[in-house]
């Protein structure tokens, strides 16, 4: 039975997390035998063989090592040197890196091991964190040194929050690290993070782009007595979903859009923290994050309109979700929110323009949302059902256990 090793910072939860839990149950159906390394901070109860890699004290440490010494990913090596052994006497067939970065695994010590053995290696961009001397996301900030090097990082209290700046030796020891292995295959999860895998120095690496599927069996349009619940019946409601939210999921821009918008319409935002919902104002409704994806369905399936104002997305599956649920999507006309929506399932606006936002409203309120609603569940079935979108993973750990060679295989 051939083996697989998933390795990230989430189990079950989040959407890395959700989506590594989700590829290996299709592997396990495939006859793969799959286990999956992973932090404590974000877990939830999984159907895979667990490795747990630090206790919440050994996350404390690994995370004072990011936040005083700007050394995330490089605290304590002794659970990552034990994951060592454990390849060393399992002998995966293929590891699937996710998130690497997350206070939990030293990545010196794994890619220091891995570029001595040809073990073909899959991984997956989430975000940036492996190209930059820092950051996850350099696109809102406007920032590219990665394009060259690394150095002078203005953005170091962000996350992963750091006091000091050790951004160069941080790029240039990831550049040493991350080039030496011999059998690595990129896969980005939509083409424009791919656009910028081809510009780092990761190039020399083959990119296969995989979109990040949806369930479409949990999420697709059900009934709802959520207006109802929330005194919402006669409102045309609107409909924002993220975690944590913050600038870069534009916060501010819903509560200027509010001020924009009148008593017609309603603003619902779920995942947003206690603090958060306190300082909302009048007219939108704030729901605290939930881990029930039936509910979160019917969250979706209620909504006229989903609203993704994000300025950093590289999928977007809050679009995604919505759309299985048969609503129609508003996004920002940057990162990777374009991919996915169409003048049939949505509308694409300029970011932060408010006037524009609320122009593609009154479009959508004028059409109504049964005018979206077949196109935006057929669209989701045809290109980002999860089944189909995973089974390119097996399809490509396929290839590369029966004809890797040297750098991969490119698809």
């Amino acid at each position: 039975m051939r083996k697989l090793l998933q390795i990230g910072s989430s189990l079950n939860c989040g959407a890395p997390g959700k989506i590594a839990e989700q590829i290996g149950l299709l592997a396990m159906s495939r006859g793969w035998d799959v286990y999956m390394a992973h932090g404590v901070r974000h877990s939830n109860p999984s159907q895979l063989k667990t490795i747990p890699m630090v206790t919440p004290h050994e996350e404390r440490v690994h995370a004072l090592y990011s936040l005083l010494l700007d050394r995330h990913g490089l605290g304590p090596d002794g659970k990552t040197k034990q994951l060592v052994e454990w390849i060393k006497e399992h002998k995966p067939d293929i590891i699937h890196l996710h998130n690497i970065h997350g206070y939990f695994l030293n990545y010196k010590t794994l890619f220091e091991y891995l570029a001595t053995r040809d073990i073909p290696v899959v991984w997956t961009f989430h975000d940036f964190w492996p190209i930059t001397g820092h950051c996850a996301h350099f696109d809102y900030n406007g920032c590219y040194k990665w394009r060259t090097t690394c150095s002078d990082c203005k953005f170091h209290r962000e996350y992963p929050c750091s006091v000091i700046d050790r951004s160069k030796r941080n790029y240039l020891l990831k550049k040493q690290l991350f080039t030496g292995l011999s059998n690595v295959t990129l896969v980005p999860v939509s083409n424009w993070v791919g656009s910028f895998l081809s510009q780092s120095f990761l190039k020399k690496y083959p990119i296969h782009g995989i979109y990040n599927g949806v369930d479409t069996k949990m999420f697709f349009p059900r009934t709802s007595d959520i207006k109802s619940r929330l005194g919402l019946e006669k409102k045309f409601v609107l409909l924002g979903v993220a975690s944590p939210w913050g600038a870069m999921k534009g916060l501010d821009d819903y509560k200027q859009l509010r001020k924009n918008l009148n008593n017609q319409f309603a603003i619902v935002m779920v995942g947003l923290s206690k603090k958060q919902i306190k300082d909302l104002p009048l007219g939108i409704v704030g729901i605290e994050r939930t881990q029930n994806q039936d509910e979160l369905a019917e969250y979706y399936s209620m909504a006229d309109s989903t609203l993704n104002l994000s300025y950093q997305e590289t999928f977007g599956m809050t679009t995604i979700e919505g759309m299985a649920c048969g609503t129609p999507g508003i996004v920002y006309n940057k990162t990777a929110s374009p991919e996915l929506v169409t003048p049939e399932t949505g509308i694409i606006v300029e970011p932060g323009n408010i006037n524009n936002i609320v122009s593609a409203i009154y479009e959508i309120k004028e059409n109504g949302k049964q005018f979206y609603t077949k196109q935006c569940r057929e669209r989701v079935i045809k290109h980002f059902d999860k089944d189909k979108c995973f089974e390119e993973y097996i399809d490509l750990y396929n290839i590369l256990t029966c004809y890797s060679v040297g750098g991969g295989k490119s698809l």
